[in-house]
């Protein structure tokens, strides 16, 4: 048979052009120890009941945005439920941003969906740096933002984990009132929650926090996320979203993570895994074939190796671990934090790295 191709003259020339977003997942990869995904190493167990799965959804269901208001302490009106973070970040392209006109802020590196969502509904990137964020003024941050719609700032950054602080946001929200929306992506800050911006959201009418249930919920494969912002921002994003965007299983499942009981276990966990983390970083620092260690916050550790040769064995032996380019340098790896078990598998990976030195 003949192979069909698709014209390329019925695509629009920014999707004809895009760069898909590589997930840790999509990449076919097989392996018996899996640290590339930042998922939670605790699986659950749900046992539900339903009978009435020919009826649609609520299009927001009433008692998961109920608990996920009383979680954050905010006003349910203040709380959208999405598929994921990843629908926040284009329901806010989709919403706020002229296709073929506006532009969006990203401080590189961060999380590669900001772009790939901006490309695909054709609206311009407009590249800052994390050290820019990090180290710059507020006016200069906004200076170097223009004219932007959007403003996002992942916050623990991914894959770095650095934390920009809370003056910082505010600073930049205030000065880009009524010119640009701040948002800020809290995929990770469980794992720092004293670092969150949604206290801002009473002082802000710019600000958007988008949060997930995938990390330190451990729910990754449940693909459920929140929007958290002031009503009136929140009101033209609700006239966009899909009529039916959570399934009833899916609604029942995260109702039932958002339990106090739950929370609490949830909570736990994350102590047992930023413990972990700390004597991973510290084993990194000790290995010779690493070179550097990024401190930061998040249940990952982003490190630099002498040799990329020595990742590359990594992967075959079955220890599968995400290695980028970073910097404009091939050598660096995100380790997520596994439980004791996983992490027992760097350690030996580690360990017969130090003997080669």
């Amino acid at each position: 048979m003949t192979k069909q191709t698709f014209p390329n003259n019925l695509l629009p020339d920014n999707i004809n052009a895009l760069a898909a977003y590589s997930s840790a997942k999509s990449q076919k990869l097989s392996g018996s120890t899996w640290l590339n995904a930042n998922e939670s190493p605790y699986s659950k167990t749900y046992e539900l009941s339903l009978s009435d799965l020919n009826r649609y959804p609520d299009p927001q269901p009433e008692e998961v945005v109920d608990a996920y208001a009383k979680y954050v302490q905010l006003d349910k009106q203040q709380v959208l439920m999405t598929r994921g973070a990843d629908e926040g970040i284009e329901l806010l392209v989709r919403t706020y941003c002229k296709s073929g006109e506006d532009s969006i802020a990203l401080f590189l590196p961060t999380y590669g969906m900001y772009k790939v969502t901006a490309d695909s509904h054709n609206v311009a990137i407009n590249p800052l740096t994390q050290e820019l964020l990090l180290e710059g003024s507020s006016e200069q941050i906004v200076a170097a933002v223009g004219n932007s719609k959007l403003v996002f700032i992942c916050n623990p950054n991914n894959p770095t984990g650095s934390v920009t602080e809370l003056s910082k946001i505010s600073a930049i929200a205030k000065a880009l009132e009524n010119k640009a929306i701040v948002v800020v992506d809290e995929a990770y800050i469980e794992f720092c929650p004293e670092q969150t911006a949604s206290s801002l959201l009473q002082d802000f009418e710019n600000i958007v926090v988008l949060r997930t249930l995938s990390k330190a919920f451990a729910l990754a494969g449940l693909r459920t996320g929140f929007m958290l912002a002031n009503t009136a921002l929140l009101a033209p994003v609700r006239k966009v979203i899909a009529p039916y965007p959570v399934s009833r299983v899916v609604a029942k499942i995260a109702q039932l993570a958002l339990q106090d009981d739950a929370i609490a276990q949830m909570r736990r966990q994350v102590s047992i895994l930023n413990l972990a983390k700390s004597t991973l970083s510290q084993w990194l620092k000790d290995c010779p074939a690493v070179s550097k260690v990024l401190d930061g916050q998040g249940n990952f550790v982003t490190v630099q190796l002498v040799s990329k040769a020595d990742i590359d064995k990594a992967m075959q032996s079955g220890l599968i671990m995400r290695p980028f380019n970073l910097y404009e340098q091939n050598n660096w790896l995100r380790i997520s934090i596994g439980n004791e078990q996983e992490l027992e598998q760097v350690k030996i990976w580690l360990d017969a790295l130090s003997a080669q030195q």
